[in-house]
């Protein structure tokens, strides 16, 4: 597969996914592992039922992101936004919370979840998280639900994270982690790409990609499995205050990249 082949595998299914969520249809077949389920009920009366409905990840980053009044967050992959108007509660109207999407689709419903919660200090944008457009140091929180292992170029992703965040930053994401004794090959076997599955890092990976980038403190935290070798995780880290040279993570061989070879097969949960 390549990066243009993974992008539209994954505009495709979340395109249907939102207009689903729009039409009152939920997303998710698996509502006590997966998606609205891993949110509490008193976070699920925070939201319109559109944003409950299209939510898709493997786990709930507001209850590990430790969001304070004041900062700016941001969302990658941010979809119908539910994780974005839980942010933007948490931080306040001193604060601002922004979500970052590829699709038309979940953008629109996106905002217009945002306007029925009345939402002002939120604003989403488009684009891919392997290209962030915002500026360098300029986001306090980085969180994402379920959306790393969908990425073609993993690497870029750590890399814009880090340059995103400001000095002493931090990232409190979830994200679909496989055991190191499954291969790529392996990890395919298990599920789809655009199913959060194939395309999965290892947890030896995720971690040497994020210091990698020059962030610290990594933690990967296991929450639940989700097939074979493969579970839901909480991966955090954070930016040095004083900055470190970052590596180039383009030349790294040990983080799966979109191209020949990538271990992604079709079809997030």
């Amino acid at each position: 597969m390549t990066m243009e082949s993974i992008h539209e595998d994954v505009r495709t299914r979340y395109a249907q996914a939102a207009l689903q969520a729009r039409a009152g249809g939920c997303c998710s077949g698996e509502p006590e592992t997966i998606g609205a389920g891993l949110y509490s009920a008193l976070e699920q009366a925070e939201l319109p039922e559109a944003a409950v409905l299209a939510s898709l990840g493997c786990g709930n980053p507001i209850a590990v992101a430790e969001l304070h009044e004041g900062e700016r967050v941001l969302d990658l992959g941010s979809g119908g936004g539910i994780d974005v108007l839980l942010s933007a509660r948490r931080v306040g109207p001193t604060g601002r919370a922004i979500g970052l999407d590829m699709t038309d689709e979940m953008l629109a419903l996106a905002q217009r979840n945002a306007a029925e919660a009345g939402a002002t200090n939120v604003e989403f944008l488009k684009g891919t998280i392997e290209a962030i457009p915002l500026p360098a140091d300029s986001i306090d929180v980085v969180i994402s639900n379920c959306v790393v292992n969908l990425a073609a170029d993993k690497p870029a992703v750590f890399r814009e994270i880090a340059r995103v965040l400001k000095p002493g930053g931090r990232m409190g994401i979830t994200d679909i982690v496989a055991e190191d004794r499954l291969t790529p090959e392996e990890r395919a076997e298990r599920g789809s790409y655009t199913g959060c599955i194939a395309g999965a890092l290892s947890f030896s990976e995720f971690r040497s990609g994020l210091e990698g980038v020059g962030l610290t403190d990594v933690s990967l935290t296991p929450t639940h499995g989700v097939a074979d070798g493969m579970v839901s995780a909480i991966v955090k880290a954070t930016k040095p205050a004083v900055a470190s040279p970052l590596v180039d993570l383009s030349a790294r061989a040990d983080l799966p990249m979109a191209g020949d070879g990538c271990c992604g097969g079709g079809g997030c949960c």
